[in-house]
């Protein structure tokens, strides 16, 4: 019955169908989530107001976990992630019977960010990472490092809504790892960056586009995880050597508002004008052949996520390597 019904949503709401052309779409258009992927989320509604005039897409900023919690209740249309969704979140989807289509749009560096001032740690292990976030962690530099001064360490994280904190606590710290609480968190990255501006002993992680927008104010820490130390820059995020801290950035979208052809309409400019949003605002554009598998899943309408599997447990690997 289901697939009846969007069969029949995508026959009127197709590309190609006149009440799907932007300029004649009007309403609007419900989108929360990721402070990270708020940056294209920006740039895409304020763009797609110059051909949709009529169209008002509202984009809220609540973090990943927030805009999953009201997606997966049917309050919005669309929710921005910067991970992919989770199972329990897939379950509360189901009971709720939100349908989704899953839309990623750009890959990012999560980038541990440090003052210029700080001329120490110029490259860290994932080890020094998670005994810098740890629960019951090192408090000073001179803990990690001898050599480094002896001045208690300023740490910023996101906060648990985040999808930031969720993909950094796993990689870094294990699924089950505990983090500290004694930390400054905040939903907005722009928080962080004043933070660690005002103090050369402070640490924090975000989004690469935040690094690269504040490039020559702060600085990116190399990260050693196994192969050496490598720096965040679109160039290692896109070739996969930024490890373990390269991520996916993606969009759900509601099937139930494929029957809203401004819904539709901004999702389809959102798909082919992505590879031009993410690299002005300091992500990475996916390679051409991720991108034609994104538009080709789009068009086709193909509900449900990749990255979790028929057993309800999360499917784990490259992004390359689990998309399809």
């Amino acid at each position: 019955m289901l697939l009846t019904t969007l069969t029949a949503i995508v026959a009127l709401c197709s590309p190609q169908s006149p009440a799907n052309e932007a300029t004649k779409a009007t309403g609007p258009v419900r989108l929360d989530g990721s402070s990270t992927v708020f940056l294209i989320s920006e740039a895409a509604a304020e763009e797609f107001k110059k051909v949709a005039p009529k169209v008002n897409v509202s984009v809220g900023m609540s973090g990943t976990g927030g805009g999953f919690k009201r997606f997966c209740a049917g309050e919005i249309d669309l929710t921005a992630a910067s991970r992919a969704i989770k199972p329990g979140e897939v379950e509360l989807a189901r009971k709720n019977n939100i349908e989704f289509i899953e839309v990623p749009v750009a890959f990012d560096g999560l980038s541990v960010v440090v003052n210029k001032a700080n001329t120490w740690a110029t490259s860290l292990t994932v080890a020094d990472l998670k005994r810098i976030y740890m629960d019951g962690g090192v408090k000073t530099w001179s803990e990690l490092n001898p050599a480094w001064p002896n001045e208690a360490i300023q740490i910023f994280s996101p906060g648990t809504d985040s999808g930031t904190f969720d993909y950094f606590k796993e990689a870094v710290m294990g699924k089950d790892g505990k983090v500290r609480g004694d930390m400054s968190v905040s939903e907005d990255d722009n928080v962080f960056v004043r933070g660690i501006l005002d103090n050369k002993n402070a640490i924090g992680f975000f989004g690469i586009a935040y690094l690269m927008e504040n490039e020559g104010k702060l600085r990116g820490v190399a990260i050693d995880g196994g192969k050496g130390p490598v720096a965040p820059s679109p160039e290692t995020v896109e070739d996969g050597s930024y490890q373990p801290l390269g991520r996916p950035l993606f969009y759900y979208v509601n099937a139930a508002s494929l029957a809203k052809p401004q819904v539709v309409a901004f999702v389809d400019y959102l798909v082919e004008k992505a590879p031009e949003f993410a690299p002005e605002v300091g992500y990475i554009k996916l390679p051409a052949d991720l991108q034609s598998m994104v538009r080709a899943n789009w068009f086709a309408r193909r509900t449900g996520t990749q990255f979790v599997g028929a057993d309800g447990k999360e499917i784990h690997g490259t992004f390359r390597s689990v998309y399809r």
